[in-house]
């Protein structure tokens, strides 16, 4: 392990009082000049191995600048920091170290604890910006949550992305607010006890501005993926990729305070090196806490139900410490009387929605339909926590041809059971941006290339990937901006019925998960019954209390009773020895819905629920 690489950056332009040194890794190049394009001047570097380095004082923060390879080539700094011209312009030198920290109290939540809320920074704001996120901190305080996911901010062409087609992984994106917008963005999160989740692409890099390839072997041929050759991870040349993508894992989390990252498709990370590039990351991110003291996190998106991702260093997993779990979606999609087409054929409602609850993974050694394998592992063994659960996100709306929400495509009833669903799950929730007022914009997938090849072969793309729905519409166009403004949150909606009462509706729900047994992710605890014949699930949750060393009481139990169906259906609740309080009814009347049911029931009382409505009731016993 090398010890530097946890107390600073060493790629890229980095800033002491010896002046400014530039590093940059060309092991192929016979000359490399760092070009001053603010002064017009041109400074040879050394070589220093495969790299090449260089020490002066000519160059300071604010400066632009460019490496020049072979007297020849003029590209951007592979590691840059900023790129206020774009992707195509010269770099800026940034002094991450300048900025003053206000959060040296705070401490990172418990992962058990996180309540997430993924956001589009773009999107979220009609500023579009980190300021616009912070300007919104007390909104999503008063809401409910305490960590968001920021979608990638890796500088990407142009001014509207989602951010997956970023070129510089170092660089944040400059039209967002860049280095020091997002320095202070964090600050002001954990001044109101916000964790901050970044969305990171290590899988590939974008197409357009993309010139890691003309220093040297940063992809290889050994393998390929959805966007062509794959990384180097384990090529010849790999070990300095490693070392690339290693350090801007310990720059986000020491240089601007991330609490966690989320680490995109990392089921198309190829590597079959000894020590996967995963379980070395995780690695480093040890050797930091231990070194700083702070708490970090990494959370992964992997379709592959493979737990070795998540089992820990010292089983020989890869350490990763939570994930997506696409399949819980998928589940409560279809059962929610959602398509069956697509990914979705292979759900079949409430029977995968209950064995989601109890075993994470649908597919845990089952054999899947679309893929004609058996596909995933057992999760026996792994917590609550290492899973995060969403009834909608970025990908599940906006890979839609039309980006529709639920908001647009289940009722107001439903769109409460959904919540509930996902809520009082025994993982951590998450939701996207806009759900919690029923958002009715849709989230459409959007660019700003500024090349006209790649432009339209975006747009064909998109065509061909929706060909065979049956549709009047069309897939509408991703360069065009208006795309992307029919995108935005419309904020003012929150005045307005009956995206008000949602929005009340998620707040509670949010404080319940703080204040009942919901808030332990505990999967053991937890016992699901359905009735497909009448679309019913019920789900049970206790928490359970040591009252002396190696024997535990029951302190708590919750039941949410779910009904799918759109009749009112019949429960039965399970004897207790103590009365049942309501703690929560999606079709109380205080949530425009029918009518509410009983606020107190005895014993194994009956109680009916309304349709396509979440009834939960909680016992403490006597």
């Amino acid at each position: 392990m090398n010890q530097a690489l946890l107390s600073h950056r060493m790629l890229g332009v980095t800033f002491t009082q010896d002046g400014a040194t530039a590093r940059v890794w060309a092991p192929f190049a016979d000359s490399v000049a760092l070009h001053l394009a603010t002064r017009q001047v041109t400074l040879p570097l050394l070589k220093d191995g495969a790299y090449w380095q260089l020490t002066t004082a000519q160059l300071q923060p604010g400066d632009t600048y460019t490496f020049v390879l072979n007297n020849a080539l003029e590209r951007p700094d592979p590691a840059s920091m900023a790129q206020p011209q774009g992707v195509h312009g010269p770099s800026q030198a940034v002094d991450t170290a300048a900025y003053a920290w206000t959060d040296d109290d705070w401490r990172n939540l418990p992962l058990e604890d996180y309540l997430l809320y993924e956001l589009h920074t773009g999107t979220f704001s009609p500023e579009g910006t980190f300021a616009g996120i912070e300007n919104r901190l007390d909104y999503l305080v008063e809401l409910g949550i305490n960590a968001i996911e920021i979608m990638p901010v890796a500088q990407f062409p142009g001014n509207r992305n989602w951010g997956y087609d970023g070129v510089l992984p170092f660089a944040v994106q400059y039209s967002y607010g860049g280095t020091a917008g997002l320095q202070k963005l964090v600050d002001a999160c954990h001044r109101r006890g916000i964790a901050v989740v970044l969305d990171v692409v290590y899988n590939h890099i974008g197409p357009e501005g993309n010139y890691l390839g003309d220093f040297g072997p940063y992809f290889t041929a050994k393998h390929q993926t959805p966007w062509g050759n794959g990384l180097n991870f384990d090529d010849d040349y790999s070990d300095s990729i490693r070392r690339y993508f290693i350090e801007n894992v310990l720059m986000w989390f020491r240089d601007f305070h991330i609490d966690a990252l989320r680490l995109d498709a990392v089921h198309a990370i190829c590597d079959e090196s000894e020590t996967h590039i995963l379980r070395e990351m995780k690695q480093y991110v040890d050797a930091l806490m231990a070194k700083t003291g702070r708490q970090h996190y990494l959370i992964i998106e992997s379709d592959q139900n493979e737990t070795r991702f998540i089992d820990p260093l010292a089983t020989n997993g890869y350490g990763m410490d939570a994930q997506w779990n696409d399949e819980f979606h998928h589940a409560l999609r279809v059962t929610a009387g959602g398509e069956r087409n697509g990914y979705y054929a292979d759900y079949n409602g409430l029977q995968d929605l209950a064995k989601s609850y109890r075993d994470a993974y649908v597919y845990d050694g089952t054999y899947m339909p679309r893929r004609a394998r058996i596909v995933g592992k057992s999760t026996a063994g792994h917590a609550g926590r290492q899973f995060v659960v969403f009834s909608q996100n970025h990908d599940q709306i906006g890979n839609r041809m039309l980006g529709e929400r639920p908001s647009q495509l289940v009722s107001f009833e439903m769109q409460k059971l959904m919540a509930g669903a996902v809520i009082s799950s025994p993982y951590l929730p998450m939701l996207f941006m806009g759900e919690e007022w029923g958002e009715l914009n849709p989230f459409l997938y959007f660019v700003s290339h500024s090349d006209p090849t790649l432009v339209e072969a975006v747009r064909q793309g998109r065509k061909k990937e929706f060909a065979d729905f049956q549709t009047d519409f069309e897939a509408p166009d991703p360069q065009d901006e208006r795309t992307f403004e029919r995108s935005r949150l419309q904020w003012p909606r929150l005045t307005q019925e009956p995206h008000r009462t949602l929005f009340r509706y998620y707040q509670t729900l949010l404080r319940l998960r703080k204040t009942s047994s919901l808030r332990h992710p505990n999967r053991e605890s937890v016992a699901v019954v359905v009735d497909d014949s009448r679309q019913t699930l019920t789900l049970f949750r206790q928490h359970k209390k040591e009252v002396q060393p190696g024997s535990f009481a029951v302190e708590e139990t919750v039941v949410c009773l779910m009904n799918f169906s759109k009749a009112i259906q019949s429960f039965t609740l399970p004897a207790s020895d103590g009365q049942w309080h309501n703690l929560l009814d999606s079709a109380d009347p205080t949530w425009r819905g029918p009518l509410a049911a009983p606020s107190l029931l005895e014993g194994s009382a009956a109680v009916v629920v309304q349709p396509e409505a979440i009834l939960i009731y909680t016992s403490t016993g006597k």
